[in-house]
């Protein structure tokens, strides 16, 4: 995954963060749809940010980012924490 495939996946996750809490809002879902779906887009961009670190860090060290690839979202959560 290249990096502006990556920067696009993260603008869609946000987009689709703000679109549950509209929805949640308007009442069309209710928090524990909206909690469980939320959790998933979180690590989702979690996971995206982590592999776009780890690919510039990559190239900065004047290796191949393209050999860098996503961690297992688990692992990503532990990282944070």
């Amino acid at each position: 995954m290249r990096e502006t495939e990556i920067l696009e996946r993260i603008r869609e996750l946000v987009d689709e963060e703000h679109a549950l809490r509209h929805e949640r809002e308007s009442g069309r879902v209710d928090r524990q749809a909206e909690t469980e779906r939320l959790n998933q887009v979180e690590s989702a961009l979690d996971q995206c940010w982590d592999l776009l670190r780890r690919r510039r860090v990559q190239a900065d060290a004047g290796a191949d980012p393209d050999d860098v690839v996503p961690r297992d979202p688990a692992e990503v959560q532990r990282y944070q924490q």
